[in-house]
């Protein structure tokens, strides 16, 4: 169904070999016609049209739009499973057990691999794909690894997008490994259906657990590495403060303690995810976390839109520098500039 590209060398090669010339005509790039095409392709699971349609969005090609409008009606059906914690936590290793375990029950699994953006070149680093080697020749798993690109959260600018093809490519699960987080990443949370939070002994001060941010949007806690001094105490604080706050849904997140690296555990983190999808199922909490995704996600692509169409429309013929000007010499306000000129860029007909 997906491919696994399996490791950074792959990644060159797949993007030196699918970026087609500039005289080329690609089937899957011309026209409404050739969109549908792409887009038959994306949802049977065609590896080409899948690599494709994520470099196409990556890039903001316009291409890359005009498909994602193909593919949402068909979206809506993969389980999507944020893994989250502090760097050196265990995440690629859980998220490589745990999709083995989904395959062995014969889902399609989608992976997307966020890795810190290198300082030199701008792309990832590739290393959580490179730690995936078990998972390399399994063609009902696909990996993909993405840049963070400068973006806070955890999350990189389209991931969201990524997650849209591969659950119209026809994914059941899409596991989303979030880069190293702190206390404030906590994009995963509004992505995803179900939310890990990976602790591990000995990281750090145990007051950590009774920190806000991070330790707040876990729907199932992974103490991870229990084969070393501390797991124990620690599994007794994050118990302490789950007994002090409770949840608006009245779900308690179940603690699994688990070694990785051996699979131990994972068994026990894959039945606590399939308990809280039935306990959202009974009631309606996956409905009420999706709508109030969409409604941030829609605020955010307005916003997004409409800055690049100021920019496109209004900053083009040096008015930003005429304000800048105008600033200094204190002839206008900068909160004046801003609303005349999204006044007058809305007014204008598109």
């Amino acid at each position: 169904m997906v491919r696994n590209e399996g490791s950074g060398n792959i990644q060159r090669m797949v993007t030196a070999r699918e970026t087609p010339g500039r005289n080329q005509a690609g089937p899957y790039l011309q026209m409404a016609d050739s969109i549908q095409a792409w887009t038959a392709n994306v949802r049977a699971g065609d590896q080409r049209a899948m690599a494709r349609a994520i470099s196409a969005v990556e890039r903001g090609d316009a291409q890359g739009r005009e498909l994602l409008k193909g593919l949402f009606p068909f979206t809506g059906k993969a389980e999507m499973i944020g893994v989250t914690g502090s760097p050196g936590a265990g995440k690629s290793t859980v998220v490589e057990k745990l999709a083995g375990a989904y395959r062995e029950a014969g889902a399609r699994v989608g992976i997307i691999a966020v890795d810190p953006t290198s300082p030199f070149s701008g792309g990832a680093l590739l290393g959580d794909r490179i730690r995936m080697q078990s998972l390399a020749a399994d063609k009902g798993i696909y990996i993909r690894s993405m840049a963070t690109r400068g973006q806070l959260g955890g999350l990189a600018p389209t991931t969201y997008d990524v997650v849209t093809i591969l659950d119209a490519a026809g994914c059941d699960v899409v596991l989303i490994e979030t880069v190293g987080v702190g206390q404030d990443e906590v994009d995963v949370a509004r992505l995803a259906d179900s939310t890990v939070l990976l602790l591990v002994p000995g990281m750090g001060d145990h007051v950590q657990t009774a920190k806000a941010g991070v330790m707040e949007i876990a729907d199932l806690y992974v103490i991870n590495k229990t084969d070393f001094p501390g797991a124990d105490r620690l599994e007794q604080e994050v118990d302490a403060m789950l007994s002090m706050a409770s949840r608006t849904d009245g779900w308690r997140p179940p603690i699994v303690k688990a070694v990785a690296t051996t699979g131990a555990g994972i068994p026990e983190v894959r039945q606590a995810l399939a308990e809280f999808r039935s306990f959202q199922e009974r009631g309606a909490g996956k409905e009420k976390r999706r709508r109030s995704y969409w409604r941030g996600r829609l605020l955010e692509l307005l916003r997004q839109n409409l800055f690049e169409r100021v920019v496109r429309e209004r900053l083009g013929d040096g008015s930003l520098d005429r304000c800048l000007d105008d600033l200094l010499e204190h002839r206008t306000d900068p909160y004046s500039w801003v609303e005349r000129t999204i006044a007058e860029t809305v007014g204008t007909r598109g």
